[in-house]
């Protein structure tokens, strides 16, 4: 990643025109053999190794985000590194940090009412498992975080194949995929999306060529 921004960055292409997000990663998360960190350092010292290793890897003075892989065993200790990655934020090299998986709104809560320096992302799987995280997402809405959601195509084929979605992709000649991603856009979630085809990459960022009504809107409410 680090060398394909590097080599994009020119006169046309500042870094500032990028948004480049990180995460750390607890030690449970780790594969053993690429720990990014001293594992028998304190969580503070993890937190300033491992983005150490980021910025090297990513080449780049600072991040726009970095996330909190998940919460950690107990509240002691995600504020502890919730707190080491506020200092890379007073230290300039971090522009906002944020937490994934966090699928308990209590959670988020204590965190949102424990930091000094508020989250910003909350990045996690938009599954019908967990409702599609509605209550998390009205208080994000409500406390100024930017919802991310990820396996939002894997993770529901389901709606990709329902008929409201297809009959809205017929209508816009797009693809499923696309009116997923659009409404998402819409509703202020933001789609995290990979993909080594070309083709899909400009599907991706063709959404913003088109806006759904809001009847059309509506009909896809009651899906989530």
């Amino acid at each position: 990643m680090g060398e394909g921004v590097t080599a994009c960055l020119s006169d046309q292409l500042s870094r500032a025109d990028l948004y480049l997000q990180t995460k750390f990663t607890p030690i449970s998360g780790q594969d053993p053999a690429r720990v990014p960190y001293d594992p028998n350092a304190t969580l503070s010292e993890q937190v300033l190794q491992s983005f150490a290793i980021s910025l090297e890897n990513l080449q780049t003075p600072y991040v726009d985000c970095l996330v909190l892989h998940s919460p950690l065993s107990n509240a002691a200790q995600t504020l502890e590194v919730w707190q080491a990655m506020e200092s890379l934020v007073a230290s300039g090299s971090v522009r906002q940090i944020g937490i994934s998986n966090c699928y308990a709104l209590k959670a988020l809560q204590a965190l949102h009412r424990s930091a000094q320096i508020k989250p910003r992302v909350v990045q996690n799987r938009f599954t019908q498992a967990t409702g599609y995280d509605r209550e998390i997402r009205a208080f994000c809405k409500s406390n100024e975080i930017t919802y991310q959601s990820f396996w939002t195509l894997t993770a529901n084929p389901h709606i990709l194949a329902h008929p409201v979605v297809t009959s809205i992709a017929s209508r816009y000649a797009r693809t499923p995929a696309q009116i997923l991603f659009r409404y998402l856009t819409q509703i202020d979630v933001v789609p995290l999306t990979g993909t080594r085809s070309e083709a899909h990459m400009r599907e991706d960022l063709a959404i913003f060529e088109f806006e759904l009504a809001d009847a059309e809107r509506a009909a896809l409410d009651a899906l989530f």
